[in-house]
């Protein structure tokens, strides 16, 4: 059966494969960016959003309309200027750099799911996905303050959430995230991406794995949290 998509953050990376290996050519593709993304197919909709500006709600909710949405990934988190470098300094940063980031990774998340929540509901076993990080589990060894509370932040949303949507059945998932292979396209076989990072990096398609695990279960079900560091890992 077709489904309707709506993905967050789809011009790089993480989001751009996730557009490109999830779903099928039958589905709708919703999806939001800053900047355009380079996609082909009268599948996919691009929606032109910033989301460190509370405007991009209604930016997205007048597009989206009254459709039904069965699966929501939220794939958002900016960090720091300096982050997971020597030259961060927490109390450095620059406190519109930290209201910036709780607004995108936080505040926006919390209103774009607030908004989508009757789109969800037309939908058929509809999923809800947070793209988290491993800097949000507890004990990590990470520095980034604000990056690192944005993320727990997450893990509470799907929390509470999953309390409101209970009556509704729609699950709702965190993924949290060690370091990725964010450079190596889709078409670079896992074998290779392994091979030339050494296992030090999660190959996307592991990524693209576990959303579509949590995708197929049935509506009985609710995959909490997943977490998946690299296995040489050694931040958690």
């Amino acid at each position: 059966m077709a489904k309707k998509f709506l993905v967050y953050g789809v011009s790089k990376g993480l989001g751009k494969a996730l557009i490109e290996g999830v779903p099928t050519i039958q589905d709708t593709i919703y999806g939001v960016s800053r900047s355009a993304p380079q996609f082909d197919g009268d599948n996919f909709h691009w929606i032109q959003a910033d989301l460190s500006n509370p405007t991009s709600i209604k930016t997205v909710k007048t597009i989206i309309a009254d459709n039904p949405i069965d699966c929501l990934i939220y794939n958002v988190g900016i960090w720091e200027k300096y982050a997971f470098t020597d030259e961060y300094q927490f109390e450095a940063t620059d406190d519109a750099e930290v209201l910036n980031m709780i607004q995108t990774n936080i505040s926006a998340c919390i209103l774009h799911l607030k908004a989508m929540l009757p789109n969800l509901r037309l939908g058929e076993n509809s999923k809800i996905i947070l793209i988290g990080s491993t800097w949000g589990l507890d004990n990590h060894n990470g520095h980034e303050v604000t990056f690192s509370a944005s993320k727990y932040a997450l893990r509470g949303i799907v929390q509470s959430l999953r309390e409101i949507l209970r009556q509704d059945k729609i699950a709702i998932s965190v993924i949290n995230l060690g370091y990725l292979a964010t450079e190596y396209p889709l078409s670079v076989p896992v074998d290779k991406v392994i091979s030339q990072t050494e296992g030090a990096l999660i190959p996307l398609q592991d990524v693209l794995n576990a959303v579509k695990f949590i995708i197929s279960t049935s509506n009985a079900t609710c995959v909490k949290e997943i977490t998946m560091p690299a296995m040489l890992d050694e931040n958690v």
